[in-house]
């Protein structure tokens, strides 16, 4: 296969990821539902933008999404199937529900293209460095003529299953990150309240068991007071809730999660466009400790 890659979707994740993709001689073309971020990216990357989503269909055989809901991504689904050829292959980087991910699979198989669902994991650090772990679900078939194209955006490739698979794996991911963030939040406001340099507590302790990549990445901004937006909180708020109503269908509990979900909504309103680690503001309202 020769990978004709068009992108729809260019926020924070999406941007990196297409521009990845150019570098690798892969991108055709881009959609975004703002113009001028299309067009921005597009005169940079040199390539085309589509003036609409069945654009994209109609020149490229493999066509990436990475939009924020599961409505955006059956309305993009929508958009491109009359487009679709019989060996166009969707990759939706999104994170939506498992059912909104059978329902794109069976859209796109409909008008006999084929579907992954393969939401990521690193943040925008990792878009940027092409290092993101992709969890995909499809079949396996399909995994390998898309490889190519996955390869270039990410360093860690799993195939969990079939379609829902990756976004049931991607559901685990956000409820460990909504633990992680509660942990690392509460530990450093703890450090604080006990008078301690919090920049040596985070060098030192993420050299031992406690360490991990939220903290060594995310540690040191927090503490300054600074929260600009590597993960948005209103986008992990949006991903609790979809984690909270698949428990729900399989009579599991989340208590972590009905947790978070209430501290997040305390900060919705004027702290949801940060980064999931504003979470800190909750935890230790004084002012941080540089």
């Amino acid at each position: 296969m020769n990978p004709r890659v068009g992108f729809i979707g260019l926020g924070a994740m999406g941007a990196p990821m297409a521009e990845n993709l150019a570098k690798a001689g892969l991108l055709q073309c881009v959609w975004n539902r703002t113009p001028s971020k299309a067009q921005t990216l597009a005169g940079k990357l040199s390539v085309e933008v589509a003036a609409t989503p069945a654009g994209v269909a109609k020149v490229c055989n493999v066509i990436c999404i990475c939009v924020s809901e599961d409505r955006d991504v059956l309305a993009v689904i929508d958009a491109i199937s009359l487009g679709i050829e019989a060996d166009t292959i969707v990759i939706d980087h999104s994170t939506v529900s498992v059912n909104t991910a059978v329902a794109a699979a069976e859209k796109v198989r409909d008008h006999g293209g084929e579907f992954l669902d393969a939401p990521v994991s690193g943040g925008v650090e990792g878009a940027r460095a092409a290092t993101l772990a992709i969890m995909v679900g499809g079949k396996p078939e399909t995994l390998e003529r898309a490889r190519p194209v996955l390869e270039i955006v990410g360093s860690r490739i799993a195939h969990m299953g079939d379609t829902g698979a990756g976004q049931a794996t991607k559901a685990v991911n956000q409820v460990l990150c909504a633990g992680i963030n509660q942990a690392v939040t509460e530990a450093l406001a703890f450090g604080h309240a006990l008078g301690l340099d919090l920049e040596k507590v985070i060098d030192v302790v993420s050299q031992g068991a406690a360490g991990n990549w939220f903290l060594e990445k995310r540690g040191p901004t927090m503490v300054r007071g600074r929260f600009e937006p590597g993960f948005k909180l209103n986008l992990h708020h949006k991903d609790l809730r979809i984690c909270q109503a698949m428990a729900r269908e399989t009579g599991i509990s989340l208590p972590l999660v009905d947790t978070t979900l209430k501290d997040y909504q305390k900060l919705l309103g004027d702290h949801g466009e940060e980064d999931i680690s504003t979470l800190y503001r909750l935890k230790n309202p004084g002012k941080p400790m540089a």
